[in-house]
C-alpha cells in the first residue's frame, strides 16, 4: 500500500516538473532565437559572405571539439541514482578533458584552418579554444540544472550569454575586428554563462577521483561523448566539405541558409533535449509515452521545416537582401532535413534513457560515413544545393531506418508510432501547398511571405488542433508519466 501511495505522489511531481521545464525551455529558445535572428540580420549587413565562411570554419572546429570536453559525463550525471557521489569524479574528468582539448586545439589552430581550406580562420580557432576549457569545467552544474528541470535558470543563463555575446560582437565588428570580433564575443559570453551556471545550480566545485565509480562513469559516458562528437561532426561536416570543395564565399551562403533552417528546429530540439532524457529515464510509459512525445514534436517540426522550405526565396530576400539569395535553394533542402533531426533527437534521448548509448554511437558512425561520401559527390556535381539535398537523402534512406530498427530492439512498437504521427504528416500537405502557391504566384516577397505563411498556419491549425489537444491530455495521463517507486 505504501509503495503505491509513494508512486502516486511522485507522478504529478515528474509530470509538473517536466511540463514546467518544457515550457521554460520553449520560452528560452524562442526568445533567444528571435534575438539571434535580429543579430544575424545586422551581421549580414556588416560582413561579407567570405567572412561568414571563415567564422563558420572556426565555429565548426569549436563545435565539434566541445563535445569531447564533456566526455558524455553530463548525461550520466543526469540519469544517475547517486549524483552527489559521482559529481566530484565527473568534475575532475571534465576539467581534465577540457584543459587537454584547449591546449591541443590552440597549438594546432593554424594547421586546422589551413587543412579546412580557410587559413584566415586560424586565429579565431585559437581564441575559441578557451571555450573548450570552460565547457569541461562546467559539466556538473549544467547537468544538475537539467536533472532538476531548472529551465528557468537555464533561460537566465542563455539571456546573459546572448546579451554579452551580442554586445561584444557588434562593438568589435563595428570597430573592424571582423571574424575575430565574433570569436571574442563568443568567449566573453561563455565566461559569463559558466559563472552563472555554478551560481544558479548552487554547486560548489569539488574535485576528486573515486576509483570505484570511474569505470562505470566512463563506460556510459564515452560512447555518449563519441556519439555526440559524431553528431556535431555530422552537423558541421558540410562546412568542412564546402570549405574544401567550393570555397569560403559559397560556404558563407550555405551557413546563412543553415542558420535560418535551424531557427524552428533548434527551438524544438532544445525543448526535446532538455526534458527527454530525464523524463524518459524516470517514466514508466514505455512505447506509448515515446510515441505520443514523438508525434507531438513531429506535429511542430514537420510544418515548420516544410513551410520554411516553401518560402525560402521570399524569406531570405526580405530579411537579408537579394545578395544572399544564392542560399535560398539550400534552405529549401535544409528545412526538410531539420524536421527529421527533431525526430532523431527524440529517438536518441529515449535510447540514452534506457542505457542504450552504443546503438546511437553506431548510427552516428554510419551517418557520418554515408554523409561524407554523398556530400562530396553532390557538392562537386551541384554545388551548395547538392550539399543541402545530400542531408535529406542520407537521413531518409539510411538514418531513419537505422533508428527505427534500434527503437524496435529497445521495445518500441512501431505501429504505435505510425498511428500517433499520421495525422500531422497528412495535415502538413495542404499547408505546404498554400505556401508554395504564394511563393510562386506572388512576386512581392513581403506579401508572399505574409500570405503564404499565414495561410499555412491557419490551414494546419484547423486540421491538427483537436488532435493536438487530445495528445497533450494523453501525455499528462499517469499511465504515461508515472515515475518509478525507486
Amino acid at each position: 500500500m505504501s509503495q503505491s501511495t509513494g508512486m502516486a505522489d511522485t507522478e504529478p511531481t515528474l509530470r509538473s516538473r517536466a511540463a514546467r521545464g518544457a515550457a521554460w525551455s520553449g520560452v528560452s529558445t524562442i526568445v533567444l532565437r528571435l534575438g539571434g535572428l535580429v543579430v544575424g540580420i545586422v551581421l549580414a549587413r556588416l560582413l561579407a559572405p567570405e567572412q561568414f565562411g571563415a567564422y563558420a570554419v572556426a565555429l565548426t572546429v569549436q563545435g565539434i571539439l566541445i563535445t569531447v570536453a564533456d566526455l558524455g559525463l553530463s548525461a550520466d550525471l543526469i540519469r544517475s541514482n547517486e549524483p552527489d557521489r559521482i559529481a566530484p569524479t565527473v568534475a575532475t574528468l571534465g576539467l581534465t578533458a577540457g584543459t587537454i582539448t584547449m591546449l591541443a586545439t590552440a597549438a594546432s589552430s593554424m594547421g586546422l584552418a589551413t587543412l579546412l581550406g580557410s587559413p584566415e580562420a586560424g586565429p579565431a580557432i585559437a581564441v575559441l579554444s578557451v571555450t573548450l576549457l570552460l565547457a569541461g569545467g562546467t559539466v556538473v552544474p549544467i547537468a544538475m540544472l537539467q536533472r532538476r528541470f531548472q529551465q528557468r535558470e537555464l533561460f537566465l543563463v542563455g539571456v546573459a550569454d546572448f546579451v554579452v555575446s551580442t554586445t561584444v560582437t557588434l562593438v568589435l565588428v563595428a570597430l573592424g575586428f571582423g571574424v575575430m570580433g565574433l570569436a571574442l564575443g563568443r568567449v566573453a559570453a561563455q565566461c559569463v554563462s559558466s559563472t552563472m551556471q555554478f551560481l544558479l545550480a548552487r554547486v560548489v566545485p569539488r574535485y576528486s577521483i573515486d576509483r570505484t565509480v570511474v569505470r562505470g562513469v566512463l563506460a556510459f559516458g564515452l560512447p555518449v561523448a563519441a556519439a555526440n562528437l559524431l553528431s556535431w561532426t555530422l552537423l558541421n561536416v558540410d562546412n568542412i566539405v564546402l570549405a574544401r570543395v567550393a570555397g569560403a564565399t559559397a560556404l558563407g551562403y550555405y551557413v546563412l541558409a543553415f542558420n535560418i533552417s535551424s531557427w524552428p528546429m533548434s527551438a524544438l530540439s532544445q525543448v526535446v533535449r532538455s526534458i527527454s532524457l530525464p523524463f524518459f529515464a524516470r517514466s514508466r510509459g514505455g512505447s506509448h509515452a515515446f510515441a505520443v512525445v514523438t508525434a507531438v514534436a513531429w506535429a511542430g517540426a514537420l510544418p515548420a521545416g516544410t513551410v520554411l522550405a516553401a518560402l525560402s526565396f521570399p524569406l531570405i530576400d526580405v530579411l537579408y537582401g537579394a545578395r544572399w539569395l544564392p542560399g535560398a535553394p539550400v534552405l529549401a533542402a535544409l528545412g526538410l532535413y531539420g524536421s527529421l533531426r527533431v525526430a532523431f533527437d527524440i529517438s536518441a534521448g529515449y535510447l540514452y534513457s534506457q542505457g542504450r548509448s552504443r546503438p546511437v554511437l553506431w548510427i552516428q558512425i554510419v551517418w557520418l560515413v554515408a554523409l561524407v561520401g554523398v556530400m562530396i559527390v553532390a557538392t562537386r556535381a551541384f554545388g551548395i544545393q547538392g550539399a543541402g539535398w545530400a542531408h535529406v537523402l542520407v537521413a531518409v534512406v539510411v538514418i531513419l531506418p537505422a533508428y527505427l530498427i534500434a527503437l524496435k530492439l529497445a521495445g518500441i512498437r512501431l505501429l504505435d508510432l505510425a498511428r500517433a504521427a499520421w495525422l500531422p504528416t497528412v495535415a502538413a500537405i495542404p499547408a505546404v501547398a498554400a505556401a508554395i502557391v504564394s511563393a510562386v504566384y506572388i512576386h512581392d516577397p513581403i506579401v508572399a511571405l505574409l500570405v503564404g505563411g499565414g495561410a499555412a498556419v491557419v490551414l494546419y491549425a484547423l486540421l491538427v488542433w483537436p488532435w493536438l489537444r487530445k495528445q497533450l491530455r494523453v501525455l499528462r495521463a499517469p499511465s504515461v508519466a508515472a515515475e518509478g517507486a525507486s
